[in-house]
C-alpha cells in the first residue's frame, strides 16, 4: 500500500467516524425515522399500543381456540415488531401490546375485525369458513409464459381442502369471493378442480398487494372472531434512568475495553479500537435501517456484542504476534497473521450465524428478534475485523510505524497439560451440572416450581387502576412498587402508564381474592385512589405454550446445523460432537446458575440462553482450529501433546477475550438497573463458563474420542 493510499484510508476513516457520530446523533435517513437515536424501541423502553379484543361467541370460548388465536396473532403482529406481545386477559379476552407505534386507529384498521373471513360463491353460498385456512403466505411464481408472477399461496387444512375441492369442481370458470370484515378483498377465478389442499391466488399487481392479502386472510382465518373492546397508547415499563444508566455502561465498558487492547497491543489495539468505534456506530445506524425493535436486553446484548467484537481482534493480532516472535518481518507478519486468524474466524461466525438463521426462521417473538440482532452483530463484526482493521493497519504500516516494539512480542509457553487433568476437569463439571437439578426439586417442595418464572412465562393478574395524580415511572418504582409487593412478596412487577390519563395497569403474580381485596384497600388508602377505578383480571403469559416449543425446537435444529457445519469444515464427527458437548454444558451451567441464585426466568432467560450458544461456540472452534492446524504441523506427535499444545497456543486469546467480554457486562451489572442486573449476572455466569469449558474440556473431551475412536 502506497503512502497516498494509506492516508485517504486514515481520512476515510476519520470521515467514517464523524458521519456515524453525526447519524448517531442528529439522524437522518431515508426512512424517514432517524438514525440511531430514533432506533424502534421496545414496550419497556418507550410504550406502545395496547389493544384489548373480545372473543365474540355464544359461551365462553375454549382453551384450545384461544390459545390457537393468541399464537396466530402473535405471529401476525410480529409484522410491526417481533418485541410485540399477545396475552390472554380473563376467559374471553386478548391484550395485544406493540411497541414503537403510537396511532392506535391506524393498528386497528390494518388489523381489520380478526376472524371474519369467508369465502363465497357468486350465489352467496359460503364454500369456506376463516378456520379451514391454515396459513396464506405471499410468493412468486411462473405463469404459462414463463414470467414471474406474484401470487398468494393457501394450505388449507384437511376438512378445508375437501370443501374447497367440492367448491372449485362446482364453481369452474366462476369467481369465489374472499370476504373479509365485510368487504370482498379478492375475487379470484376458478380455472380448475383444486385438490391437495392448496392454492394460488394470482393477479397481483406487486409484492406489497400479495403481502397485504396474505396478511388479511391470516388475521381472518383465526379460531375466533373478535371485537374491540378498549385501545390505548401505554407508556415505557422503565423509566428514562434505565436507558441512560445502560448507555452510560455501555460507554465505560467500551471505554475500558479500548484501554486494555491498547495496552496490551500497542499499535495494534489502536486500530482495534477505531473498528470498535466504527462497529458500534454501524450496530446503532442499521438497527434503525433494518427498522429493528431494540428492547432494554436488546441494549445490554448490543454491550456484550461489542465485548464480543474484540475477540476477531485477538485472534488476529496473536497470530501477528506468533510470527514476529518467528522471526518475520512486520509486514510479513500482518500479511500471514490476517491470513492464518482467517479460517478460525469464519469458522466460528459462520456457525453463529447459522444458528441465527434457524432462529430466525424457526423462532417467534423475541427469539426471532433476538436472532436478526444477533446475525445483524455476526456480519458487521466479520467486516471490522478482515476488512477495516486491515486497511486501517496497513495504512499505519505504511505511514512508518514498522518496528516490531510497537506490536509486542509473544512469549513461548511450555505446554499445559491440559488433557492429563481431565478426569478432574470432568468431574467438577458433573457436579456443578447436578447442582441445578438437586435445586429443582428442593425448589419444587418448597416453592411448588423448579425455576423463578416470571410474568412472561407463568402470567399473573393485571391490575388497572387511576390515581388522583399523574405519578411518573420513576415515583410508581419508589412509591407504588414497594406497596405492591409488600402484599405479594414478590418483587417482580411490571407497571405501565396509560398515555394522557392518570391510570396505571399493575402487573404481578397471579393473587389470590384475599390479596386482590387487600392490594385494591393499600391503594386506596395510600394514595387515595378512586375504588370504583380499580379492576383485575387474571393474564396469561407472554410466552405461550407454541413460542416456548417453536424456541425449543429452533435451538435444538440450530445446534443439530452447527454440529453438521463443523462435522463438514474440520472432516471429523469428535470435533462437532465435543463442541456440542461442550455447549450443553455451558448452557447446564447457566441453568444451575438461575436456580441455585433464584433468579427470575423471563423474555431475558430466553435471551441470555441464545447469546451464550453463540459464544460458547465461538470460543471452542478457535482452539479446534489450532489443533488442525497442529495435526498437520506435528505429524508424528502424540495426540495428547497435539491437544495441550494447541490449548496453550491459544490460551492468550482465551482469557483476553472472555475478560474483554467479562468487562461490558460487569460494568452493566454495577451501573445497571435491577432487570439488567438479573440478566447480567447469568451472562457473567456464562462467560467465565465459556472460557472454562472452550480451554478445560472441549480439547480433553476431543482427545478422548479420538483415542475410543482409535480403539
Amino acid at each position: 500500500m502506497s503512502k497516498k493510499k494509506s492516508i485517504l484510508v486514515l481520512l476515510g476513516t476519520f470521515l467514517l467516524l464523524v458521519l456515524l457520530g453525526f447519524t448517531t446523533l442528529v439522524g437522518f435517513g431515508p426512512t424517514g425515522t432517524g438514525a440511531a437515536r430514533n432506533i424502534i424501541t421496545g414496550l419497556d423502553l418507550s410504550g406502545g399500543v395496547s389493544i384489548t379484543y373480545r372473543a365474540i361467541s355464544d359461551g365462553t370460548p375454549s382453551s384450545e381456540d384461544m390459545k390457537d388465536t393468541i399464537y396466530k396473532l402473535q405471529q401476525r403482529v410480529a409484522g410491526y415488531s417481533t418485541e410485540a406481545q399477545v396475552y390472554q386477559e380473563g376467559d374471553d379476552r386478548i391484550n395485544i401490546e406493540i411497541p414503537g407505534v403510537t396511532n392506535a386507529n391506524k393498528i386497528l384498521e390494518e388489523l381489520g375485525k380478526p376472524g371474519s373471513l369467508s369465502f363465497q360463491a357468486e350465489d352467496g353460498t359460503t364454500v369456506l369458513e376463516g378456520t379451514d385456512v391454515q396459513t396464506a403466505q405471499a410468493a412468486t411464481s411462473a405463469d404459462s409464459l414463463g414470467n414471474s408472477q406474484n401470487v398468494v399461496e393457501l394450505l388449507l387444512t384437511d376438512e378445508g381442502a375437501k370443501k374447497f375441492a367440492d367448491a372449485t369442481e362446482e364453481n369452474i370458470g366462476k369467481r369465489i369471493y374472499i370476504i373479509y370484515d365485510d368487504q370482498v378483498i379478492s375475487a379470484p377465478t376458478v380455472n380448475s378442480h383444486i385438490t391437495g389442499g392448496t392454492a394460488q391466488i394470482t393477479g397481483m399487481s406487486s409484492r406489497e398487494e400479495a403481502e397485504n392479502l396474505a396478511s388479511s386472510i391470516r388475521i381472518g382465518s383465526l379460531s375466533l372472531e373478535l371485537e374491540e373492546l378498549r385501545s390505548n397508547v401505554v407508556g415505557a415499563q422503565l423509566g428514562s434512568a434505565a436507558i441512560s444508566t445502560s448507555v452510560k455502561a455501555g460507554i465505560v465498558g467500551l471505554i475500558l475495553v479500548m484501554t486494555f487492547m491498547c495496552i496490551v497491543y500497542l499499535a495494534p489495539g489502536i486500530v482495534a479500537s477505531i473498528s470498535l468505534l466504527i462497529y458500534t456506530g454501524l450496530i446503532l445506524v442499521c438497527l434503525n435501517a433494518f427498522d429493528l425493535t431494540l428492547t432494554l436486553s436488546g441494549i445490554a446484548g448490543i454491550i456484550l456484542s461489542i465485548g464480543m467484537a474484540v475477540d476477531a481482534n485477538v485472534i488476529i493480532y496473536a497470530r501477528i504476534r506468533e510470527e514476529i516472535v518467528a522471526g518475520k518481518s512486520v509486514q510479513s507478519a500482518i500479511k500471514i497473521g490476517f491470513q492464518k486468524a482467517l479460517s478460525a474466524i469464519l469458522d466460528g461466525n459462520i456457525t453463529t450465524l447459522i444458528a441465527a438463521a434457524i432462529l430466525a426462521y424457526k423462532g417467534t417473538g423475541s427469539v426471532q428478534g433476538f436472532a436478526q440482532t444477533l446475525a445483524l452483530g455476526i456480519v458487521l463484526s466479520m467486516f471490522t475485523a478482515l476488512v477495516v482493521s486491515r486497511l486501517i493497519m496497513n495504512a499505519v504500516y505504511t505511514l512508518g510505524v514498522k518496528d516490531a516494539k510497537f506490536y509486542g512480542t509473544a512469549k513461548e509457553r511450555k505446554a499445559i497439560d491440559f488433557v492429563g487433568k481431565r478426569k478432574f476437569f470432568f468431574i467438577l463439571s458433573i457436579i456443578i451440572i447436578l447442582i441445578g437439578p438437586a435445586g429443582m426439586l428442593m425448589h419444587e417442595k418448597s416453592e411448588g416450581k423448579i425455576l423463578n418464572y416470571s410474568l412472561e412465562f407463568m402470567g399473573g393478574t393485571s391490575i388497572t387502576v387511576t390515581f388522583n395524580e399523574d405519578y411518573s415511572i420513576e415515583e410508581l418504582d419508589e412509591k407504588v412498587s414497594p406497596v405492591v409487593q409488600e402484599v405479594t412478596g414478590d418483587a417482580n412487577i411490571q407497571m405501565q402508564k396509560v398515555t394522557g390519563s392518570n391510570q396505571v395497569i399493575i402487573k404481578t403474580r397471579e393473587l389470590s381474592v384475599n390479596e386482590r381485596q387487600e392490594l385494591e384497600q393499600k391503594l386506596v388508602d395510600e394514595f387515595k385512589a378512586d375504588a370504583s377505578t380499580i379492576s383485575e383480571e387474571s393474564i396469561s403469559s407472554v410466552v405461550s405454550a407454541e413460542m416456548k416449543s417453536d424456541a425449543i425446537v429452533a435451538v435444538i435444529l440450530a445446534t443439530i446445523c452447527m454440529l453438521l457445519y463443523i462435522w463438514f469444515r474440520f472432516k471429523d464427527v469428535c470435533f462437532a460432537t465435543s463442541a456440542v458437548i461442550a455447549l450443553v454444558h455451558d448452557v447446564l451451567v447457566v441453568l444451575m446458575c438461575y436456580v441455585v441464585l433464584w433468579i427470575s426466568v423471563g423474555n431475558t432467560f430466553i435471551a441470555c440462553m441464545l447469546t451464550l450458544v453463540g459464544y460458547s461456540i465461538n470460543a471452542t472452534i478457535v482452539i479446534f482450529d489450532r489443533i488442525r492446524e497442529n495435526l498437520k504441523l506435528m505429524k508424528g506427535a502424540d495426540c495428547k501433546d497435539i491437544v495441550n499444545a494447541s490449548i496453550t497456543q491459544t490460551l492468550t486469546r482465551s482469557i483476553y477475550t472472555s475478560f474483554t467480554t467479562f468487562i461490558m457486562i460487569a460494568v452493566l451489572y454495577v451501573m445497571g438497573v435491577s432487570s439488567i442486573r438479573e440478566f447480567a449476572l447469568p451472562l457473567m455466569v456464562g462467560v467465565l463458563c465459556g472460557g472454562y469449558s472452550s480451554v478445560c474440556i472441549t480439547g480433553p473431551l476431543w482427545y478422548v474420542m479420538q483415542k475410543q475412536k482409535q480403539n
